[in-house]
Parts: structure tokens; C-alpha cells; sequence
């Protein structure tokens, strides 16, 4: 059963120490649209960037962060109308940014490439628990968003619990890099509870955040974080 989607695109989002260094990486060099900053709490503040219907979340910490983790999100891909051939670039933290011309291997929005320890388990999870369409091998669209990923000799599977809240959820993540995605959806409750029976791993129940979002975390079969929102700007008044 597909996701009743909020919006037709993936949110993506990262941590970092570099605040300043990275907003000039995505704001000037790539041009991307600030949105707004959002105090987030622990030490951490968001700042909101337009990234062709997606967000990009950059969640500034005061804090250290441990390095990028093995694995994971690992490649953010970005359709770009300006460009004849992909441009391989790296962030300030490293993080690998593709830009491609818009259609190439279907990209007309952005992918998100995952590194994954076991592939059969990632066919499993994006066509049973997130139901994605399935393009190809490793290849998946979630509205206008393509998931994709292929083996990572270097990635592993987090056996971590889930965490008890969202606050711990978030503190959890923590490390330099892309760290989790954001699902915006009709009905996070009813959502969250499809996906934990259809398999998922549960990272921390619904909870509502003022008259914001409602917003709740699963996890990937490596682990990795993956949140599923309700914002009231998208849905109207929460429940």
C-alpha cells in the first residue's frame, strides 16, 4: 500500500559543526534558496534551504559531532536545468553532491543513494514498508524523489534500539553528514502504524510538536533514520 503523501518530495537532512562554511557550500555555490532557521533544541539549530520541492535541512550543532558513519545516506543527487553533464562535488564536511542534467537516469527532482549492507533486504523494505515504485535494481521513486542504493562493503546494520522520544531520536543521529530523511504525510499516526506492520523498525512513537507537525521515526534495515512528518502547513490543523 503507497504512502499518502503530503508532498511529492523527500526532505533531506544533515549535521554539521561548519554552519557557516556549509551555507555558503549550498546557498552560493549551489544557489539554493534559504527558507528559515528553526531552533530544534540541544544545542542545535536548523536552517532551511529549498531543494527543488525537497528541504534541505542543515542542523547546525554547538556540540562536536563524531565523524560521517560508513554507509548510510551517502550521495545526494540534484537535477540541474544549467548543467549539459553531471558535476561530482563534495561538501565542506565531505559529503558527496552530484548535480545532473534534469531526466538523466530518470532524476528529474533529486535521489537520495543509499550505501547498504544488504541489498535484498533494501528491495524488501522500499517496495513493502516505504511502497516505493520500482524503477530498476537499487532503483526507486517515492513521488518525484528517487531512493536508491547499491552494496557497501563498509556499511553495516546499526543494532541499536529505537529511541523513546523524538528529542532522543534526534540525539541519536547525531554525526558529521546526511543523516536521515524526512516523509511528508496525510496522517502520521496511521502511517507509522503501517509501516511497523509491514516490517519497519520502530525509532520513536508519534509526538506533536505545538501546532507544527506531528512527526514520528522508523528505521531502515541498516538502521538509518527516517522521519515521517505531518506538518500542519501541509495538512491543516493537527489532530
Amino acid at each position: 500500500m503507497p504512502i499518502e503523501l503530503a508532498k511529492p518530495s523527500i526532505d533531506v537532512g544533515l549535521f554539521t559543526n561548519q554552519l557557516d562554511e556549509m551555507r555558503a557550500f549550498y546557498g552560493e555555490r549551489l544557489g539554493l534558496p534559504f527558507e528559515e532557521m528553526l531552533p530544534v533544541g540541544g544545542g542545535v539549530r536548523q536552517y532551511r534551504y529549498g531543494l527543488r520541492g525537497s528541504v534541505l535541512k542543515i542542523n547546525h550543532a554547538r556540540d562536536p559531532l563524531p565523524p560521517r558513519i560508513a554507509g548510510g545516506y551517502k550521495r545526494l543527487i540534484i537535477a540541474d536545468q544549467r548543467l549539459p553533464m553531471p558535476m561530482g562535488l563534495a561538501d565542506p564536511d565531505g559529503n558527496e553532491v552530484q548535480l545532473v542534467p534534469i531526466g538523466r537516469s530518470g532524476v528529474n527532482q533529486i535521489e537520495i543513494h543509499l550505501g547498504v549492507s544488504d541489498e535484498a533486504a533494501f528491495e524488501r523494505y522500499l517496495a513493502q514498508v516505504l511502497g516505493c515504485e520500482r524503477l530498476g535494481a537499487g532503483r526507486f521513486k517515492l513521488g518525484d524523489t528517487v531512493l536508491s542504493f547499491s552494496l557497501d562493503p563498509a556499511a553495516h546494520r546499526d543494532a541499536k534500539p529505537g529511541a523513546a522520544s523524538a528529542a532522543e531520536a534526534m540525539a541519536s543521529m547525531r554525526a558529521t553528514g546526511f543523516r536521515y530523511i524526512t516523509i511528508q504525510v496525510r496522517d502520521c499516526d496511521a502511517e507509522h502504524r503501517r509501516m511497523l506492520a509491514a516490517g519497519a523498525a520502530e525509532g520513536a512513537p508519534p509526538l506533536t510538536l505545538g501546532t507544527v507537525a506531528r512527526i514520528s521515526f522508523i528505521r531502515d534495515p541498516d538502521g538509518n533514520w527516517v522521519e515521517i512528518s505531518q506538518r500542519a502547513s501541509l495538512t491543516g490543523a493537527l489532530p
